[in-house]
């Protein structure tokens, strides 16, 4: 049995179980990866657009931080997969577990924030500043209801 399946569990957690946790978690993250690789692909496009010399100063840092979000959420949501390289066979499951679900739902956050702040910036630029931020916050508050609320509701 290769280390990794060999180590001790957490208390009262079978190491099948650690196992799926671990595959499941790979597999949530992966469409989450292709996403923000995406999006942090168009965004270093835009620049190059002619519509870019165009853009206000609000709109400009808008874009950089939009831009900041979708490179931290990419490094984010591809760390588990280098923690696993670094780890791979030392018997480090149960952490690759753990921090994997911490950077999932970071992943996940970061996913939403810079989703709405292309929104905002997409607006403002198309309709103006109003509706983009009226936008943005209706987008995020729909982020929250349908990736929280919900959830948090059919627990109960």
């Amino acid at each position: 049995m290769p280390p990794e399946e060999s180590e001790q569990p957490p208390e009262g957690i079978p190491a099948e179980t650690i196992n799926r946790n671990w595959t499941e978690l790979i597999q949530e993250m992966r469409s989450t990866q292709t996403g923000m690789q995406v999006l942090t692909a168009f965004l270093l496009t835009l620049p190059y657009s002619d519509k870019f010399d165009t853009l206000d100063g609000v709109q400009r840092t808008a874009y950089v931080l939009v831009l900041i979000g979708a490179v931290s959420g990419t490094a984010v949501v591809m760390s588990p997969i280098a923690h696993h390289r670094v780890l791979f066979r030392r018997g480090r499951r149960p952490w690759l577990v753990a921090t994997a679900d911490r950077v999932a739902r970071t992943a996940l956050a970061l996913v939403a924030l810079t989703t709405c702040g292309v929104l905002l910036l997409t607006v403002d630029v198309v309709v103006g500043r109003v509706p983009a931020v009226v936008t943005a916050t209706a987008a995020l508050a729909g982020y929250l209801l349908l990736w929280v609320g919900v959830p948090l509701r059919g627990h109960r």
